[in-house]
C-alpha cells in the first residue's frame, strides 16, 4: 500500500552519524508518514488495522537487518586483524610460489612443473613486459634447477624481476607451458576484504592459496 506523501524532504545524514541515530531519524519520518496516511483516508473506505502492522513490521525487519549487517562487518574486521597477527610470524619466511623472480645476481634454485610425459624441457625467461630474453634446455625429471640469470649469449642479466617458465615437449611438439616454482621472502602480509595476502621480495603480491610451502631463510 502506497504512503501519501508529507510534503517533507528528508537529507542525507552527515559523515560520522551512527547507524543507529539513522535509523531512529528514518523511524520517526516513517511514522509521520503513517500519521498522515491515516489522516488523509477514505472515511468510507478505512485502511485496515492488519495492513498497518504488515508496514509496521516490515519496518522493524529491514531496521534490524541493517543493524545485523553493521554488527558482521565489525565482526569481519575484527577477524581480519587476529588473521593479521597469527600470520606476523611469517614475514622473513621465504614462501615457495609461481610469482616473478627477483634476481638479485645470484642463482636462483627453481622447480619445474611440466607435463608429465614431456621428454624435453626447455627454461623460457621473460621481463616484466613478457619479452623473452633466454632459452635453456634442462633435463627432463628434474624436481630443482639451478638458474643463473644468463641471457640467450650467456651474459648476466640485470637485477631485476623475471618470469620463469617450463615449455614440455614430446619430441618435436609442444605440449604445454606452466610458470616455475620457487622460493621468495614474505616482506609484508595484508588484509582485505577478510582475505590474507603476502607481498614477497619481488614487489609481487599473492593470495595466501598461491603459496604451496613455507620454509626458514637459508644463511
Amino acid at each position: 500500500m502506497e504512503l501519501a506523501p508529507t510534503g517533507t524532504t528528508t537529507t542525507a545524514p552527515a559523515t560520522g552519524t551512527t547507524p543507529r541515530t539513522v535509523l531512529s531519524s528514518d523511524f520517526q519520518t516513517f511514522l509521520t508518514m503513517l500519521t498522515v496516511q491515516m489522516q488523509n483516508q477514505d472515511p468510507l473506505n478505512p485502511i485496515e488495522a492488519s495492513d498497518y502492522a504488515v508496514q509496521l513490521a516490515t519496518f522493524s525487519g529491514v531496521e534490524q537487518q541493517v543493524l545485523t549487517n553493521r554488527l558482521l562487518e565489525s565482526l569481519q574486521g575484527q577477524l581480519g586483524l587476529s588473521g593479521l597477527s597469527q600470520h606476523a610470524a611469517l614475514v622473513g619466511q621465504e614462501a615457495r610460489t609461481t610469482a616473478d623472480v627477483h634476481f638479485s645476481g645470484s642463482p636462483v634454485t627453481v622447480h619445474p612443473r611440466p607435463a608429465p610425459d614431456a621428454d624435453r624441457l626447455v627454461l623460457v625467461v621473460r621481463d616484466t613486459d613478457g619479452r623473452t630474453l633466454a632459452r635453456e634446455d634442462i633435463p627432463p625429471g628434474t624436481e630443482s634447477y639451478q638458474w643463473f640469470g644468463g641471457d640467450a649469449a650467456g651474459n648476466p642479466l640485470a637485477q631485476g624481476r623475471y618470469r620463469l617458465s617450463v615449455e614440455s615437449w614430446r619430441g618435436d611438439e609442444p605440449i604445454g607451458e606452466s610458470p616455475v616454482e620457487h622460493y621468495a621472502t614474505i616482506t609484508e602480509i595484508r588484509g582485505r576484504d577478510s582475505k590474507i595476502s603476502f607481498v614477497l621480495d619481488s614487489g609481487d603480491e599473492v593470495p595466501s592459496e598461491a603459496i604451496t610451502a613455507l620454509r626458514k631463510p637459508r644463511t
